[in-house]
């Protein structure tokens, strides 16, 4: 799914005026970009406590509301720490949508350079998302377009997903794709929906003494199928720590299946140039042949 580009400039401007006008507690706190930026929002640093996060596009100013609703009852029951909303900002002037001013969460973006035992990490991640989806998911808001469908059915995806293998044509093993793709929509999650986070990315997961120590950004999360959750077995992992990841869950081979699917639909958006964000774009034919490979391997036959 192409995600638009930011119709307006975010940056340390904009936030001290915002803050200065709706906060002026924090008025002469310092301001700075945290980077790397995000793509759905912008973050900046508030002080030494705090960050403020502002969407950077109408197709993400849902999940302000929703973040501020839901991660405080998420919080008491995950193994790491979470953003805690601290205030909600008003659309302004300057700047249409709600905004938030969060805790701030110390570490940094995950890299694999930062981190110490991958396997570790894997095992570590694995018991955040078991504690997630073991949360009670009543009254959580199910899956649609204020969180691109994460944890809804892969469906919705199918004839963009369709052009995309058409574009790439040869370049990939195409019948091995299809096989894939065929299998993930054949398949439903088929227990009580969970609590999912949407975007398992290690722009999302942070670091600190090489361990996972937070988890940030749960603008797509909602409640339905765990699959979408699964992606970073591709897209991060391999080997001895995918293994180990799989190990640490207990979700049924279908519900792998879904998650190859996930992790197939938005590797091909972007290696054929559907997808405007394109940062990724060079790992993409990477994240490809991995879930090719890892297909074969648990269907062999």
């Amino acid at each position: 799914m192409p995600k638009e580009a930011p119709p307006l400039s975010v940056d340390t401007a904009l936030v001290r005026q915002l803050i200065a006008a709706q906060f002026p507690e924090w008025g002469n706190l310092p301001i700075k970009p945290v980077e790397p930026g995000g793509w759905d929002n912008r973050t900046f640093r508030l002080g030494d406590r705090m960050s403020v996060r502002l969407p950077s596009a109408a197709a993400y100013a849902a999940q302000v509301e929703k973040e501020h609703r839901w991660l405080p009852e998420l919080s008491p029951h995950l193994p790491l720490p979470i953003p805690t909303p601290l205030v909600k900002g008003m659309p302004a002037e300057a700047y249409p949508w709600h905004w938030s001013v969060y805790r701030w969460l110390d570490g940094s973006p995950a890299a694999p350079d930062l981190i110490d035992d991958l396997d570790r990490f894997a095992r570590s991640l694995a018991g955040f998302l078991q504690a997630l989806h073991q949360i009670d998911a009543t009254g959580g808001p199910p899956p649609g377009e204020h969180n691109f469908h994460r944890g809804g059915r892969l469906a919705v995806y199918d004839a963009e997903t369709r052009a995309a293998l058409a574009v790439l044509g040869s370049r990939i093993d195409t019948a091995a794709a299809e096989d894939v793709w065929t299998m993930a929509l054949g398949s439903q999650w088929r227990r009580s929906p969970v609590w999912v986070h949407g975007d398992i990315a290690y722009g999302n997961l942070l670091v600190e003494s090489g361990k996972l120590c937070a988890v940030i950004d749960f603008g797509s999360s909602a409640v339905g199928d765990p699959a979408c959750d699964l992606v970073i077995a591709w897209t991060q992992f391999s080997g001895e720590s995918r293994e180990t990841f799989r190990a640490a869950l207990s979700l049924d081979d279908e519900t792998w299946c879904r998650a190859r699917g996930w992790a197939l639909w938005k590797a091909l958006i972007t290696a054929s140039g559907h997808d405007s964000n394109q940062r990724e774009a060079e790992k993409s034919w990477r994240i490809i042949k991995e879930v090719l490979a890892d297909h074969r391997q648990h269907h062999a036959g």
